[in-house]
């Protein structure tokens, strides 16, 4: 790669105009859980909601009047865009923006609100780069890219320079959210090249861990597929610029799921007040991990809170699964004796305890099925005590805290459960926009029965469905190839105990 010296470049950065110096806040509550002082860079409070504008003024600010007759053009999920959308504002060229199609309402409405001109194509951040590069082409307008620029990644690596001036003490560690790399690679350069015994943490969901992943290859490999609960990082590709400088200045990347993503929203909010979007929430669910999984205490963390971009309806989908993320709830699935007094009886088994759930359906006239959520007290081990607790009384129990199919649908389905004969349940995965539902509907076609359908809208995340579809043994060649011509991401899930406990 060619070589910058980007310590030069952070401290030229021109980001001023358009950003403000974030506050660096303590976090009481996060601090006293974990035992640690958790200092929060508030980069949800930048005009646009997100660190994004730094780079992107800093970008358009390096070109010439010439190179701005045609116009600017972006790719983004959101936030570039909306730092795109400002910096052509202020600077007064014309910007296009193309999206995905899946991109939050909220950040869509910001872009447009700041002039842009907003197109959107395809169902993530790679079809729409794509498109925008043809666009670059047609129209001879220059593109400006969310993460692998020199300018763009200095615009960045500002937020580090104000972290190592603002705080005065040491620091142990500053963990950082990562899509395509900008950010961590602006702030590793400035934390690294200034000589500052500081170690850069990474933090990717697991379903979007394009960094990691490249960085064990040894260079940028494309996924098949990133999950977009947390959209502001559903890169499935790095930098190239990126990745050489995560290669040689990021300590360690750990990856973070999205009942601690959910948590971590939570925790943050309980700290500030304000609701960041999955992505903003990284960094905190990767100082918790970090913390319990390395047994830390009486360090100093600093996490990026990179963006506060979140539709308001996705609020349900993350409350429901923050509890679980937290480890403040369990889920359990329980046989009883089908009897008069059995609720009483296992209500006596679970103790004192607060039930944040209970659906109960009716099995044969031996048993019945309860599934229950309890909540934890926040000890370790309070999860292993209370399952045993429910055992010594004498019944089945099985733990469905990690059970996807029965946090996304069983739990709201109890009441159905019935036999049908040849019915195969499939868990299934599609880009939620308009009209997304129908087409999955259409794709399944008319050849198959379906004896069981459930299905959930969780904003601009992946829409969710369960089906339950009828196949004899001879049938089911047939049904597996039809099902992987679909295109679709989807889980035999028949065998699943939720499924056979509540609804087989």
């Amino acid at each position: 790669m060619k070589e910058n010296n980007y310590l030069e470049l952070i401290k030229n950065a021109n980001v001023y105009a358009v950003a403000k110096k974030s506050p660096l806040d303590h976090a009481v509550l996060i601090s006293s859980k974990l035992n640690n002082t958790v200092l929060l860079k508030r980069e949800d409070k930048q005009r646009t909601f997100s660190f994004k504008v730094r780079g992107a003024f800093n970008k358009i600010n390096q070109l010439s009047a010439k190179e701005l007759e045609n116009g600017v053009i972006c790719s983004s999920a959101g936030n570039h865009a909306q730092g795109v959308a400002l910096a052509s504002k202020i600077n007064k060229n014309s910007a296009k923006v193309v999206m995905p199609i899946t991109s939050p309402s909220i950040k869509i409405d910001a872009v447009k609100s700041l002039g842009a001109e907003v197109i959107l194509h395809g169902d993530n951040y790679d079809e729409a780069f794509t498109k925008a590069k043809e666009i670059e082409k047609k129209e001879s307008s220059v593109f400006i890219h969310p993460f692998d620029d020199p300018y763009v990644i200095a615009g960045q690596g500002t937020i580090a320079k104000e972290i190592i001036e603002e705080f005065e003490g040491d620091l142990d560690a500053i963990f950082v959210p990562i899509g395509g790399g900008g950010l961590i690679s602006g702030i590793a350069s400035y934390v690294k090249e200034s000589g500052k015994n500081i170690k850069i943490i990474g933090v990717e969901p697991e379903d979007s861990a394009s960094m990691k992943l490249a960085l064990k290859a040894g260079k940028p490999v494309t996924l098949d597929h990133v999950g977009i609960f947390a959209d502001g990082v559903a890169v499935r590709k790095v930098g190239e610029e990126t990745f050489d400088l995560c290669k040689k200045y990021v300590d360690d990347i750990i990856t973070v799921n999205t009942d601690e993503i959910c948590a971590a929203i939570q925790s943050i909010y309980e700290d500030t007040r304000s609701i960041v979007e999955p992505a903003g929430a990284l960094s905190v669910a990767g100082i918790n991990q970090y913390v319990l999984k390395n047994n830390e205490s009486g360090k100093t963390f600093v996490g990026i809170n990179c963006g506060a971009n979140v539709n308001f309806d996705r609020l349900r989908h993350i409350a429901e699964r923050s509890a679980v993320g937290k480890k403040s709830e369990v889920l359990l699935a329980v046989e009883i004796n089908e009897e008069p007094g059995s609720f009483k009886k296992f209500c006596e088994s679970i103790g004192k305890r607060n039930i944040t759930e209970f659906n109960y359906r009716y099995s044969d006239k031996a048993s019945a099925r309860v599934f229950v959520g309890i909540s934890l007290d926040g000890r370790s081990d309070d999860k292993k005590n209370i399952i045993s607790q429910i055992k010594d009384s004498g019944y089945i129990v099985y733990d469905l805290s990690d059970n996807e199919m029965a946090k996304l649908h069983v739990r709201h389905m109890v009441g159905g459960r019935t036999s049908i004969v040849g019915e195969h349940i499939f868990r299934f995965e599609f880009p939620e926009r308009p009209g997304a539902l129908l087409d999955f509907l259409n794709s399944i076609g008319q050849d198959w029965n379906i004896s069981l359908f459930h299905y959930r809208n969780h904003g601009s995340d992946f829409g969710r469905i369960l089906a339950g579809i009828q196949a004899d043994p001879e049938q089911m060649n047939l049904l597996n190839e039809h099902l992987a011509q679909l295109g679709y991401r989807y889980w035999e899930e028949t065998s699943n105990k939720a499924y056979s406990m509540f609804l087989g």
